[in-house]
């Protein structure tokens, strides 16, 4: 079997798919996409793909080395999401040629269900209040929301209190048996992530997630240490050896993004590196149908996985949304809280050509919005 074709398809609302075929007809899909730099990765896919054509597509793990480590220049968002995308569509090719899950190639499944949690907000207390109510209606037992929106190179007493007041909001509507997630997005300075956590603490969040930037590892250990609330970070990592300085800093939960992480097999790595460290796995996935399967293969199959993001219905997903490109839109169907072990071949979902290559025609140019401060200066979004 060889590969013949590999194709990429700029979906709205801000992903990009990947087509891999093959001569005896299987086909396996991706999603290799940099949010707002999707067209910069749809050229890196088709550089790899020149290698790809005409090659074995079984030897997952070998075209792997090639496309990470073959070229001079490697890693970073662009090269490692183009490779992401590739590694799940030849994990697809895999299970549908073997007529079985990508997870139990990967050794067999470890549980029967998967935790999921959704998004709510958390920039207007009204709103979160609300929205943290559906959800819990909807069947989920955790949820996550932003600390904050906007926040000045230090904060203020009152942007403090708000931060505390939000996530007391988050607590009282979920009560004590649900979960609560606090992202700080790399929005706060080190120092403030080390002033909120203590504060919130006793509110006790599932984690708290990305309280420093992460080209700023070597801030991590101070804030860990700040206090009790376990800290997750890793959407904005792409290697292993990204994933060991913040181990190394003690972080509880890593967040290996699927289509940036160089894919499924290098999330398992991550995943067992975490284990070293007792960290858990809870991988980050704000995208389309292809990078949650894939997610959702990597979760059943590995033991320390903790809990599961997805994008139904998230804020982003204006005019499309995830379930508009698979034809049968119950294998995302989430049963109090948790998805159902899939034994259908590959990745377990079926990819609508049809809607993905109509959307196609139309296309996106997603970009993230640019903040600034008062006085004008950039502030993180």
């Amino acid at each position: 079997m060889k590969i013949v074709k590999v194709e990429t398809f700029l979906v709205p609302p801000r992903w990009l798919f990947c087509r891999v075929e093959t001569d005896e007809g299987l086909i396996g899909w991706g999603e290799p996409v940099v949010e707002g730099r999707a067209e910069a990765v749809r050229s890196a896919v088709g550089i790899m793909a020149e290698y790809l054509i005409g090659q074995d597509p079984l030897r997952v793990e070998d075209h792997w080395q090639v496309l990470a480590n073959g070229g001079f220049y490697r890693g970073g968002p662009v090269l490692s999401s183009a490779l992401a995308g590739l590694d799940q569509a030849l994990w697809d090719i895999a299970g549908k040629t073997y007529g079985a899950p990508v997870h139990a190639l990967l050794g067999g499944p470890v549980r029967d269900r998967v935790r999921m949690y959704a998004w709510v907000g958390g920039d207007d207390p009204g709103e979160l209040a609300e929205s943290i109510a559906a959800r819990v209606d909807a069947g989920f037992t955790a949820v996550k929301m932003n600390a904050a929106g906007r926040m000045p190179a230090l904060a203020t007493a009152a942007d403090i209190g708000a931060v505390v007041d939000r996530v007391a909001l988050a607590r009282d509507v979920l009560g004590p048996a649900r979960d609560v997630a606090v992202d700080f997005h790399g929005r706060t300075s080190a120092a403030d992530a080390r002033r909120i956590l203590p504060l919130i603490a006793g509110l006790q969040p599932m984690f708290a997630e990305e309280p420093v930037l992460p080209d700023r590892p070597h801030l991590l250990r101070d804030v860990v240490t700040a206090s009790s609330v376990p800290i997750a970070t890793g959407e904005r990592l792409y290697s292993r050896w990204d994933f060991r300085q913040v181990l190394e800093a003690g972080v509880a939960v890593v967040q290996p993004d699927l289509s940036h992480a160089c894919g499924i097999s290098e999330t398992r790595r991550i995943a067992a590196l975490a284990e070293v460290w007792d960290a858990k796995l809870a991988p980050h996935c704000p995208l389309g149908p292809i990078a949650l399967a894939a997610s959702l293969q990597v979760a059943f199959a590995t033991p320390n996985f903790l809990i599961q993001e997805h994008s139904i219905g998230i804020h982003y997903n204006e005019g499309a949304d995830l379930l508009d490109y698979v034809l049968d839109p119950e294998v995302f169907r989430f049963v109090d809280g948790y998805a159902s072990r899939s034994e259908a071949p590959g990745l377990g979902v079926e990819v609508d050509e049809a809607a993905v290559r109509r959307a196609d025609r139309t296309g996106h140019a997603w970009r993230n919005p640019v903040w600034r401060h008062d006085d004008g200066g950039l502030a993180e979004w």
